[in-house]
């Protein structure tokens, strides 16, 4: 699938106000970047140097730790690529695929179609990071549709660009692995701290949110920087690359037919899993990521017409899985490594060690994504530098959930120069990470900017 014309590069920075910056950088993102399998191979053997350079490990070690590292993630895997499937599923429901349709209507010029589309793709990932992801990648198709319809000049990829910058706040939200990890009873970090660390002193506190705001209006204005002005420079949606419904095989045979396409049976389910819920949280249970997952399952039973629709978008959906499930044992066994060897905790006692109660906060975010670059999971970075980080927060006097809370924003940070998690919406986009990299590199800095400022203000 191919989002722009036969013959035609997608442009960077054409006519935007940082085109001279945006020039050079895209010209070497496409001749250096590699596929994000290739990327994660990669990784694995850089770390895997710097683990013989860096600690006393040897190569069998380095390579026994790498192996028992490929299934460390098993669990933490499932409930992610549970989160990106269910989030897929949500997305591509009637109901929401129209309400889709409905906003992609509302961008009436070039520049608000690239906010629109980052506005929507920024608030559904503080919902959930795999509604976000797909939905950003909808909405950028959905967006780009409408201005073809309009011949109105919109560049695809800084479309795409737009959709996946919204991912950089997700970890301030709802579906945040970190600071729900450390709300979860019996789970590790709650070990460490000698109880559960509540979401209300780590997502929703107040400062949290003001920095979830502010990031919001700061990555908008450099998104308005550095679109493409010229329209001689743009790269329309592709007429083959043009979102399709859902094709439903609902023919009714036989009496089983009868009860596929009905819609009691989903309904049942989705009935259940509200009661699930309201006991849940009426017996005062909190946010986990299972929860998550159950409380995104809940909307699709209620929402689908009948089994028959939901198999058809299960089979969709399942299909951008793929790619994470292939790549996620990798992470994990370079994972593996990092904590095996004892190179992660270089990388975080080396932070510490040149730290105050002051700029403790602001290390730890830059270990964080330094570590996310490595290893791109939130869940993952956690379990191995929360019990470092909040060690050297306890001795220096810094409140624990501002360590969780500079974890989460260095994972979320460095995703946007890191492809792995744009896989899903690259897929349903039909472009390459080289054709939106420039973009989101932008978008990193910007970002980076407001999360450093934040952790300085509030260690």
């Amino acid at each position: 699938m191919n989002a722009a014309p036969s013959g035609q590069k997608p442009s960077a920075g054409g006519g935007a106000l940082l085109g001279p910056v945006m020039r050079p950088l895209n010209a070497l993102v496409e001749k250096l970047i590699p596929s994000a399998l290739v990327f994660a191979i990669g990784l694995t053997v850089i770390v895997a140097v710097l683990a013989l350079l860096l600690t006393d490990a040897g190569p069998v070690q380095v390579v026994e730790e790498w192996g028992l590292g490929l299934a460390g993630l098993l669990e933490f895997m499932t409930q992610i690529a549970l989160i990106l499937f269910l989030g897929y599923i949500l997305a591509s429901t009637r109901p929401v695929r129209a309400l889709l349709r409905r906003l992609a209507q509302v961008p009436r010029t070039p520049m608000q179609a690239y906010l629109f589309v980052f506005l929507i793709a920024a608030l559904a990932s503080l919902i959930t990071w795999g509604l976000g992801l797909v939905v950003g990648g909808l909405m950028a198709r959905e967006v780009a549709e409408q201005a073809r319809r309009r011949e109105m000049p919109v560049h695809f990829p800084m479309l795409v660009a737009a959709g996946f910058s919204g991912f950089v706040v997700w970890h301030m939200g709802y579906s945040a692995s970190g600071p729900l990890t450390a709300a979860t009873p019996d789970s590790f970090v709650a070990d460490v701290l000698g109880e559960p660390l509540s979401i209300t002193e780590t997502v929703f506190s107040s400062w949290n949110l003001i920095a979830a705001a502010v990031t919001i209006l700061v990555v908008a204005g450099a998104l308005t920087l550095i679109a493409p002005r010229n329209p001689h420079d743009v790269v329309p949606l592709g007429v083959d690359a043009r979102l399709k419904d859902t094709e439903v095989d609902d023919a009714v045979v036989t009496p089983a037919d009868r009860v596929d396409a009905s819609r009691i049976p989903t309904m049942l389910v989705g009935l259940m899993l509200v009661g699930y819920l309201a006991i849940h949280f009426s017996g005062g249970g909190g946010l986990t990521l299972d929860i998550v997952n159950w409380s995104f399952l809940t909307l699709i039973m209620l929402l689908v017409r009948s089994p028959f629709e939901l198999l058809a978008l299960t089979k969709e959906a399942a299909a951008n899985v793929g790619d994470i499930l292939l790549q996620f044992p990798l992470y994990a066994g370079i994972l593996g490594i990092m904590a095996g060897t004892g190179l992660m905790q270089v990388f975080s006692e080396a932070f510490v060690a040149i730290s105050t109660d002051q700029t403790f906060a602001l290390w730890a975010f830059l270990s964080a994504g330094i570590v996310n670059f490595f290893v791109p999971s939130g869940g993952g970075q956690i379990a191995v530098q929360a019990p470092i980080l909040l060690e050297a927060a306890e001795s220096l006097g810094t409140d624990p959930a501002v360590a969780i809370m500079a974890v989460a924003y260095g994972d979320q940070w460095t995703n946007m120069i890191q492809p792995f998690w744009a896989l899903p919406l690259l897929a349903i986009a039909g472009l390459k990470m080289r054709d939106i990299l420039g973009y989101t590199t932008i978008v990193l800095i910007a970002s980076g900017l407001v999360f450093g400022a934040t952790l300085l203000i509030v260690s």
